[in-house]
């Protein structure tokens, strides 16, 4: 498995395959954080970054059967694996934890 880091895109992406499934592919994976996360990206930008979670052990991914909507060509479907799910809960918990550390006039914008 390579690095274990991850950067905001792909915990954006990591959550957005969780949101879909058992439907996220590229597309719906781009649409979702655009509707969601106001994040505008290419396709490409979005395939790349699937496909480097894959590379971590993140995410698997299988194709569909082919569908008429889209001239019967199938479509790469991902889902999270126990270590991404389990990366998405350790950055969750560690923002918590930081975030409940801030002390309550830090967060009153005083200035």
């Amino acid at each position: 498995m390579k690095g274990t880091y991850l950067g905001e895109l792909e915990e954006l992406v990591l959550l957005m395959v969780g949101v879909l499934y058992p439907e996220a592919y590229g597309v719906a994976v781009m649409d979702e954080l655009g509707v969601q996360a106001g994040r505008t990206l290419n396709i490409s930008a979005v395939h790349a970054v699937l496909t480097r979670l894959e590379d971590k052990g993140f995410l698997k991914s299988k194709m569909s059967e082919p569908t008429e909507e889209r001239g019967g060509r199938r479509k790469r479907i991902f889902v999270l694996t126990a270590s991404g799910k389990r990366s998405l809960e350790e950055a969750n918990e560690m923002r918590n934890q930081l975030f409940n550390q801030i002390p309550k006039v830090a967060l009153q914008y005083s200035y």
